[in-house]
């Protein structure tokens, strides 16, 4: 099958298009044929290798982590799904490799795509959703009332945190460039803080949770804009000690992520606060929860652009430059193959 694939970390040429032999199924596995997939910083950081520490991947590697297809064939074991169903998903970390013609994803990981929307508005989704779920949902609880800052708020993952944190009741606060404040106030923020023009440290305080996708000093400054109990979740890293757990990584590496988050953790404390890290995984579950919200109009999907599959490598130097003016880079799939022969798995 077809994909773009590297077959070495850190150079950004290596990424190439190149035949694979199309996946093998297990039995709770439905198989997809992909129409759609999203670009994120994610591809970008695994392909430089930054997880290559606990995200030990077999090279050559197929790159891409979101998608939207239809199933064209199902594992002996699966109930949920048929084929022809029209579907969406982040596919699991150690399953990654949507910038394919076919991926197998097990079935606990899928949903039904979105009926409002299209294939391509469907793959910007999975992963950032999930994300903005996990963060605010799930570990912030965010309740009606309380205060949410989201950095980078025009972006992919901002676009979709800003519509659920007001979903959920919040008032909300976001950064964004100066060209993207109307984008991001039209998303439903309540307050934009335009970072060119101002120190967003400076106008914002005692805010109940921050979502941070950049890192460095902004998650530093987040500390101090939030209230006492506040929580700031970065996605961007340090990781920590509760992450590793979750990975069930080794005593060492274990010590090295505890390491790498101390200093943050100890400013954290010094103000009252508390800081988390956030490693998103895949949820067919959480999705369907989503998948109400987007097909109420509650949620929107934002794309700024769709590259075609052949220009996949393009499409990931458009996100890595950071030339996207709003949402997520999508690139398209158009198929005219057969299903292989070789696509593993009873049917």
């Amino acid at each position: 099958m077809k994909t773009f694939m590297i077959e070495r970390y850190g150079d950004k040429t290596g990424v190439r298009a190149g035949e694979m032999p199309a996946p093998q199924m297990g039995a709770d596995d439905v198989l997809v044929r992909i129409q759609a997939a999203s670009v994120n910083p994610l591809d970008v950081k695994i392909r430089d290798g930054e997880f290559k520490a606990f995200l030990p991947y077999r090279l050559p590697l197929v790159l891409g982590n979101d998608l939207a297809g239809v199933v064209v064939r199902v594992g002996a074991a699966v109930t949920r799904f048929t084929m022809g169903d029209e579907v969406y998903a982040r596919p699991d970390k150690d399953r990654i490799g949507t910038f394919a013609e076919l991926i197998a994803v097990h079935q606990d990981d899928v949903a039904l795509k979105p009926a409002t929307l299209t294939m391509a508005e469907a793959a910007s989704l999975p992963l950032v959703a999930l994300a903005s779920w996990q963060a605010l949902v799930e570990r912030a609880r965010v309740q009606p009332g309380q205060k949410v800052l989201i950095h980078a708020g025009a972006g992919g993952l901002g676009s979709i945190a800003v519509q659920l944190a007001k979903q959920l009741g919040a008032h909300v606060a976001a950064t964004a460039s100066t060209d993207k404040v109307d984008v991001v106030k039209e998303l439903g923020a309540d307050v934009v803080i335009d970072y060119k023009t101002q120190d967003f440290e400076t106008v914002l305080d005692g805010y109940d949770v921050v979502l941070d996708s950049l890192g460095g000093e902004t998650l530093q400054k987040s500390l101090r804009v939030l209230k006492p109990g506040g929580q700031a979740i970065g996605l961007a890293g340090p990781p920590d000690a509760a992450f590793a757990r979750e990975l069930g990584a080794n005593a060492i590496l274990r010590l090295v992520m505890t390491a790498l988050s101390f200093k943050t953790r100890r400013r954290a404390k010094r103000h009252g606060v508390t800081y988390s890290f956030l490693f998103m995984r895949a949820s067919g579950d959480q999705l369907r929860e989503l998948t109400t919200l987007v097909d109420a109009g509650k949620i929107r999907p934002v794309v700024d652009r769709v590259f075609p599959f052949d220009q996949t490598r393009e499409a990931m130097e458009y996100v890595e430059e950071g030339r996207a003016k709003a949402g997520k880079v999508v690139v398209a799939m158009t198929w005219g193959a057969a299903l292989p022969r070789t696509a593993g798995g009873d049917p």
